[in-house]
């Protein structure tokens, strides 16, 4: 079994969890130094004299980087052993490692995350943050993980070539991990483990509005894509429904142009597929505007022909419920990326 500990800028607290580590397994302890710099090296030093490998980023990259190193190096290594992440600060008891590393090595197909209960004195930021990413990552893939943002995980070794490939450089990385874990039809498994937060979890280097942004920046692009096409869609209506007259002729224009631009943008900026042809997205692609077209109108007819809720509030409630539709068919169906394993 490999432990992974990626470091920034760490206390002794990483020192005192490498000594628990030891003294009550046999795990092998791998630590990235992600650019912290000459003011901590000295624990470093001594975490090599505890008979951990360390190695370094001569500058700071961010978590998922240095996550991604240590990946890489075990890789090269043709290792067959599990790997158990586990971050620096002392929010992880010694035995909750060990939960997650027996967990792993009975059923070596799955992902295992330690998942933290958040009951009692839990910093405003923590169980606020966690909140929001668990409610976003239930919408968008229907499947519900209690803690999104939980440091403590484990990997099987086949993983670890997929484990490489997952894009996020900083704390968006363990976000994306699990958006792609879904995608790929990895089994992911949840155990409950202690919450620790040491002086309010001051320690941690995450920051709640750059690193969230990082978070949500595939939804992020989902919507300017959608907003992007929303607006030349309205312009081009506007213009042939003046040029021509002819309202039928304006929609039809406007809605072909503006799924055409929406599908390179998703295709290409949005999900990054290159390797999905435009003869095996396309079609599926424009099925599905054809499909959110006659969706939209009968649901729209429903609410308020029905339901009698007015039209303003009846479209945008039409709105949000098709976009997270359309986001998940296009991530999970139409733009799904190739499995590794």
């Amino acid at each position: 079994m490999k432990v992974l500990i990626p470091a920034y800028e760490p206390t002794k607290k990483m020192l005192v969890l490498i000594q628990q580590i030891q003294n009550e397994t046999n795990y092998q302890i791998l630590i990235i130094d992600d650019g912290s710099g000459e003011k901590y090296q000295e624990i470093f030093h001594q975490a090599q004299e505890f008979g951990c490998i360390v190695l370094k980023h001569f500058c700071n990259k961010g978590k998922g980087e240095a996550l991604k190193t240590g990946f890489a190096y075990l890789l090269s290594q043709k290792e067959n052993d599990a790997v158990v992440c586990a971050d620096c600060d002392g929010q992880h008891h010694i035995e909750d490692i060990i939960k997650v590393a027996n967990a792993i090595e009975q059923n070596k197909n799955q992902i295992v995350l330690g998942t933290r209960r958040f009951k009692g004195k839990v910093p405003f930021k923590s169980r606020f943050g966690n909140t929001i990413t668990a409610w976003t990552f239930a919408l968008f893939t229907g499947k519900k993980i209690a803690d999104t943002q939980t440091g403590l995980r484990g990997y099987p070794c086949s993983m670890l070539k997929w484990l490489c490939s997952v894009e996020g450089s900083r704390f968006e990385y363990e976000f994306n991990l699990l958006m792609s874990a879904i995608d790929f039809k990895y089994e992911i498994k949840q155990i409950p483990i202690l919450t620790i937060y040491d002086n309010n979890n001051r320690g941690t280097h995450f920051r709640p509005v750059v690193d969230s942004a990082r978070i949500y920046w595939i939804l992020l692009k989902f919507c300017t894509a959608s907003s992007i096409s929303a607006v030349l869609d309205f312009s081009l209506l506007f213009t042939f429904k003046t040029l021509t007259e002819s309202l039928l002729f304006g929609v039809v224009v406007a809605r072909i142009v503006s799924s055409v631009l929406n599908y390179y943008l998703n295709k290409k900026m949005v999900f990054k597929v290159k390797d999905i042809s435009l003869t095996q997205s396309a079609p599926k692609y424009f099925g599905l505007v054809l499909v959110i077209m006659i969706a939209n109108y009968l649901l729209l007819s429903l609410l308020v022909q029905e339901a009698h809720i007015p039209v303003i509030a009846a479209k945008i409630l039409t709105e949000l419920i098709l976009f997270n539709v359309s986001y998940i068919i296009q991530k999970r169906f139409i733009f799904k990326k190739e499995k590794f394993i």
